[in-house]
């Protein structure tokens, strides 16, 4: 957890980002670090958790992060929630919590207000399209004899 929260001051310091650091660790080990970049690449998604991830996966040949930690500066977003539900660590320990990222201005309690609602109804209108021909996707998938499930 040292490291993370080490790496989410040096990333303020330096200029290159928001105040977010991320470490994933597999058998007592660092495999993977990340920082907020989203300023400095122009990603909304380059999270430190997304980063992390990213590389780590990489690094181990896998989609999935069986067996190793997640340690972060602060409470996953909710995009970085989802990202580290499917890759699947065994544990997730943060520093600081949502509220206290939302102190410092990065408030993502707007998100999870939007879930719940009806698709026409968020800021952002959602409307399905093209339905039927979309399920063809999903029935490829299925009769697919050499997919690999995730």
């Amino acid at each position: 957890m040292a490291r993370a929260i080490h790496l989410s001051i040096e990333n303020v310091r330096t200029g290159r980002g928001g105040p977010f650091g991320a470490v994933i660790v597999k058998g007592g080990e660092i495999i993977a670090e990340g920082v907020n970049c989203v300023t400095a690449r122009n990603d909304p998604t380059a999270h430190a958790e997304v980063i992390a991830i990213r590389e780590a996966c990489r690094k181990l040949g896998a989609f999935e992060l069986i067996r190793c930690e997640i340690y972060t500066s602060c409470e996953p977003c909710p995009m970085c929630l989802g990202a580290i539900y499917w890759a699947r660590p065994h544990h997730v320990y943060f520093g600081n919590t949502a509220a206290d990222a939302a102190d410092a201005g990065f408030d993502d309690s707007h998100i999870y207000d939007e879930i719940p609602k009806a698709h026409s109804e968020r800021k952002i209108p959602m409307t399905q399209m093209m339905h039927d021909e979309a399920l063809e996707g999903f029935r490829t998938w299925k009769k697919q004899v050499n997919k690999v499930p995730y």
